[in-house]
């Protein structure tokens, strides 16, 4: 028993012997690993102090390089910026046309020098542009004159582009711009229906000029040619075969015109383009010939406007009587005195299309981009007109034959009543001047 208590203790005394050595072992390994760690340390703090003793010189040298860099480039002329475009040449524009005359400038752009800085001005917050870093801009004088060659002679894209020294795409975004700003920006001032407080002094104008009373206007139709769409062709296509929209205006005793509508298919008749354009919502609304009237021949006679035989007869809209080879002397003359007037003021129709030839070619553009250069060659002809520019005889032009519509069927009682008092005036007026050596210059038959 006892034998066995000293073995035990023996065993315990060895078991400790043997632990306190592994843990005097692992204290040892661990003050060692401690030791070395904070030697590593302690290399790097030093490392990295070199390091950024190092950088700080790097970036003051790199500083100081960067000054001496920006110094020279401030003391060297600047390098002119490399821009993206094809080489053209506007040697035309920039060399040529500057020295031409008048007379050049107007048979070139249709309008006056005045005329074209008018323009200028009043386009000018619309379409001017700023030069990029990419590229410079087309100046806006160029982009004005580019609109003008095209709309005045209706050369395609490419020629245009050759001539002034831009791209095809150019030369359209100046067009459609300029047309634009026209339509938004002018067109308001030059082109627009009359004022109550107008309607007399129109009248007298027309009076004076075509003898005939209480007239303030002529209303036609023209059709211009285009390209065939590739939707509804069939309806731009017209009696005449030619695929057309058609133009409806109405002029004054001046050659101004001051309502148009544009952009019906060619294939629709005068009579019934009138019949779906706003002028024919307003006059047959009585918003637009509202007036005091003139007794004429026991007729109580409005403010009216003269048409051709394709349009209906109207109150406010006359035209000649329908020649069956029966007409008595009395509807003969008034149809003279109608053809007479009417010729007068659609001269103004030939004006038109002799300025801005666009209107006499097929365009190789779509149908809404012609709607909008026709009604921006209306304005500039009113311009023109309003200005006095002359209109030489090298504008005239031969244009395709225009088609030609047969007579409505049904008429207005009332506007009957108005035009076979007007024949009674011109008949009476007729024989009162064959009877007087000095004619007065209104004259008042019929007890007027």
């Amino acid at each position: 028993m006892a034998d066995d208590t000293e073995e035990c203790q023996a065993l315990l005394v060895l078991m400790y012997l043997c632990l306190h050595s592994l843990l005097d072992s692992y204290k040892k390994k661990e003050a060692l690993h401690t030791k070395r760690v904070e030697e590593a340390e302690r290399s790097l703090a030093v490392v990295n102090h070199s390091n950024r003793k190092h950088v700080s010189v790097f970036r003051r040298g790199l500083q100081r390089r960067n000054r001496i860099v920006l110094m020279a480039n401030f003391q060297k002329k600047r390098r002119k910026v490399a821009l993206w475009k094809h080489l053209r040449s506007s040697e035309w524009w920039d060399n040529v046309v500057c020295d031409f005359t008048d007379s050049q400038w107007q048979k070139s752009f249709r309008v006056s020098r005045e005329t074209f800085q008018y323009l200028c001005a009043k386009v000018k917050p619309a379409i001017e542009r700023k030069d990029t870093t990419l590229r410079l801009c087309v100046p806006l004088e160029k982009r004005v004159g580019i609109a003008l060659w095209k709309l005045a002679t209706s050369s395609d894209y490419r020629t245009v582009g050759h001539l002034f020294g831009v791209g095809v795409t150019t030369v359209c975004r100046c067009l459609h711009e300029f047309c634009q700003a026209v339509n938004q920006i002018v067109l308001p001032e030059v082109l627009s229906g009359p004022k109550p407080e107008d309607l007399e002094e129109m009248a007298t104008a027309f009076e004076r000029q075509w003898d005939v009373p209480q007239c303030i206007g002529a209303i036609d139709s023209s059709h211009i040619p285009i390209i065939a769409p590739k939707e509804f062709h069939r309806d731009y296509f017209n009696c005449k075969d030619w695929h057309s929209i058609v133009l409806q205006a109405v002029v004054d005793a001046n050659g101004l015109f001051w309502d148009v509508c544009v952009g019906f298919p060619g294939s629709a008749s005068d009579a019934d383009v009138l019949r779906q354009s706003n002028l024919w919502t307003l006059a047959s609304g009585g918003a637009l010939f509202s007036g005091p009237t003139r007794r004429i021949c026991g007729e109580d006679v409005g403010y009216y406007i003269l048409g051709d035989s394709a349009y209906p007869l109207q109150r406010w809209l006359l035209r000649p009587f329908e020649d069956t080879g029966a007409l008595s002397e009395p509807q003969k003359r008034f149809n003279h005195k109608m053809r007479r007037a009417r010729a007068g003021a659609m001269g103004a129709f030939g004006r038109l299309k002799g300025r801005w030839r666009c209107l006499t070619k097929r365009n190789d553009c779509n149908v809404d981009v012609i709607k909008a250069m026709v009604v921006t060659c209306c304005v500039l002809h009113n311009l023109c007109e309003r200005n006095g520019e002359a209109f030489g005889e090298e504008l005239d032009v031969v244009e395709m034959q225009q088609p030609e519509y047969a007579a409505p069927e049904r008429d207005e009682v009332e506007g009957r009543g108005m035009r076979d008092a007007l024949t009674l005036y011109f008949s009476a007026e007729q024989q009162r001047l064959r009877h007087s050596d000095q004619p007065p210059e209104l004259p008042a038959p019929c007890g007027v």
